[in-house]
C-alpha cells in the first residue's frame, strides 16, 4: 500500500511546479494578436499557416510595433522574414505611402522569396513589391520602381545602379530599413554600396537588422545605421536544430561519386539537397546523376537568373527529388521539404555547415545531414565539430555494395565529362554576354550582310 502511495504522490506534479507553468504559459504570447498584430494581419497569417508565432517573432514583434530599432540574432528558419514584415504592413497600413521600406539581402532567390511573403501576408491590403536584383534587364525595373511600389526587396549593387542612374527615383520618403543576414551582405563585401544607401535615405526612419551572427562588420554596421536598438537575440552560440540528425562518412576522395550514389540509392524516396564548392563540380555531379537515372537539377551562380529560379520551383513542387547547389543556396531559402542535406563538398568556412544544414529539419520537422570527410577534409571537419560543440556519428554504410557501384559511375563520370565539354564549346562559341537564341540570329543575319556587301 505503502508503496502505492508513493507511485501516486510521484505521478502527481506539486503544486508549486504547476503554478509556476500555467505562469509561463500565461507569460508567452500564444497567437499573433497577443503580440499586437492587426486583425487583418492576424487572418493572413493564418492563412499561410502560420498559427502560433516562432521565439523570434515573439522578441521581435512587439518591440519593432512599439517604433524601436530592432537587432536580430536568430538561425535561419526560425521565421525572421516575418518578425519584420508584420510590423512594417502594420505601420504601412497606419500611414498608407508608396517607397514606404527597403530590404535589403545579400542573394537574388532570397529577394524573391522575401517578396512572396510579403505579398501573400500584404494580398488582402493590396500591397504592392518591388524585386531589384542583378541578372535581370534593367530597364523593366525602372518601370517597376516608377509606379512607386510600396516595399522594395533589393541586392545592394543593383539597388546603387538604380538610385545613380534611374531618373526620377529616390528613396527621400524611405520609413523602413531592413537588411536581412546583414553578416552575408557585408561578407560579400557589399560594405561600399551600403554606405552610398545609408547616405541617401532619411535618417529618421525605423531599422531593422537581422543576422545569423554577430560580427566585427555587423557591430560596426549597427553603429552607424540604428538608434538605441533593443537587442533579440534567439541563439547566442553557434547551434543547429535539434531534430536534426548528423552523421559523417569518412572516404577516400577517388570513390566520393560512388558514395554518393550508394547514398542516394539507400535512402531513395527522400528529397536531398547536395552541396558541391563549385560552380562546375555542381553542373558535373548533376550531368552524373542524371546519367544514372536521378531526377537532379542545378542550381548555382553562372546559371541565368531564369534558369535559377525555374530549378528551384522544379525542386519546390517535386517535379525534382535531388537539388544540387553551392553556397548560392544555403542562405534564407525556405524549401520546405528537403529530408536529407549532403555536404559532399565540405564547407572551408565552419558557419556555412549550420546554414547548409539548416535547409533541412525546418518548422520543428526531422531531417539527416551527411558530411563527406576525405583525407584531406579532417580538419575542416574537426572545425565544425568544435563549432557545433558535439562529435558526429558515423552513417552506417556497406563498403562492398559501394564498390559494386564503381564500375557503372566510372561510365557515367566519362559522360559528364564529355556533356560538361560540350556545354563549354557551345558558351564560347556564342558571345557570353548575350546567349539568348534571338541575339544569334542576329549575328548571323549581320555576318550574312557582310558577305553579301563584299560580294
Amino acid at each position: 500500500m505503502a508503496a502505492g502511495e508513493e507511485e501516486a504522490s510521484a505521478a502527481e506534479p506539486e503544486p508549486e511546479q504547476e503554478q509556476e507553468a500555467a505562469a509561463a504559459a500565461a507569460e508567452e504570447p500564444r497567437s499573433f494578436k497577443d503580440l499586437g498584430v492587426t486583425d487583418v494581419l492576424c487572418e493572413a497569417c493564418d492563412q499561410l499557416g502560420w498559427k502560433v508565432p516562432t521565439k523570434i517573432q515573439i522578441e521581435a514583434i512587439p518591440v519593432a510595433l512599439q517604433g524601436r530599432d530592432v537587432i536580430g540574432l536568430a538561425e535561419t528558419g526560425s521565421g525572421k522574414t516575418g518578425a519584420f514584415a508584420l510590423p512594417i504592413l502594420q505601420a504601412l497600413l497606419e500611414t498608407p505611402q508608396r517607397l514606404f521600406a527597403l530590404v535589403l539581402t545579400p542573394t537574388r532567390e532570397l529577394a524573391f522569396q522575401i517578396s512572396e511573403q510579403f505579398e501573400a501576408l500584404g494580398s488582402s491590403i493590396g500591397v504592392q513589391s518591388t524585386v531589384i536584383v542583378g541578372g535581370i534587364d534593367t530597364m523593366s525595373q525602372s518601370l517597376a520602381l516608377a509606379k512607386k511600389p510600396h516595399v522594395i526587396i533589393a541586392t545592394p549593387g543593383r539597388l546603387v545602379d538604380h538610385l545613380e542612374n534611374t531618373k526620377g527615383f529616390n528613396l527621400r520618403a524611405l520609413k523602413f530599413l531592413v537588411m536581412d543576414e546583414a553578416d552575408r551582405i557585408l561578407n560579400m563585401d557589399f560594405e561600399t554600396e551600403v554606405d552610398k544607401i545609408l547616405k541617401v535615405i532619411p535618417r529618421d526612419r525605423k531599422t531593422f537588422l537581422f543576422s545569423a551572427t554577430m560580427t566585427k562588420k555587423v557591430q560596426k554596421l549597427q553603429r552607424a545605421a540604428l538608434k538605441n536598438p533593443v537587442k533579440c537575440a534567439v541563439s547566442s552560440k553557434y547551434q543547429t536544430v535539434e531534430k536534426l540528425q548528423q552523421y559523417y562518412i569518412f572516404i577516400p576522395s577517388k570513390f566520393k561519386d560512388s558514395y554518393l550514389v550508394y547514398i542516394l540509392n539507400e535512402l531513395a524516396g527522400n528529397s536531398f539537397m547536395i552541396f558541391c564548392s563549385t560552380c562546375n563540380n555542381t553542373q558535373r555531379t548533376a550531368l552524373l546523376l542524371r546519367n544514372l537515372g536521378f531526377t537532379a537539377i542545378p542550381l548555382h551562380g553562372q546559371m541565368s537568373q531564369n534558369k535559377r529560379l525555374g530549378s528551384l520551383n522544379k525542386f519546390k513542387a517535386k517535379a525534382r527529388s535531388i537539388l544540387l547547389a553551392t553556397d548560392v543556396a544555403s542562405r534564407g531559402l525556405d524549401i520546405p521539404h528537403v529530408d536529407v542535406v549532403i555536404n559532399f563538398d565540405i564547407p572551408t568556412h565552419s558557419k556555412d555547415y549550420i546554414h547548409r544544414v539548416g535547409r533541412t529539419a525546418r518548422a520543428g520537422r526531422s531531417g539527416k545531414s551527411i558530411t563527406f570527410v576525405t583525407q584531406y577534409d579532417v580538419e575542416l571537419f574537426q572545425r565544425i565539430e568544435h563549432l557545433i560543440g558535439k562529435k558526429l556519428p558515423a552513417f552506417p554504410m556497406q563498403e562492398e555494395e559501394v564498390m559494386m557501384l564503381t564500375e557503372r559511375v566510372a561510365e557515367a563520370q566519362r559522360f559528364a565529362r564529355m556533356e560538361l565539354r560540350e556545354q563549354g564549346e557551345k558558351k564560347r562559341s556564342r558571345n557570353d554576354d548575350d546567349d539568348t537564341e534571338e541575339a544569334i540570329g542576329v549575328r548571323n543575319k549581320v555576318a550574312g550582310g557582310k558577305k553579301k556587301k563584299r560580294k
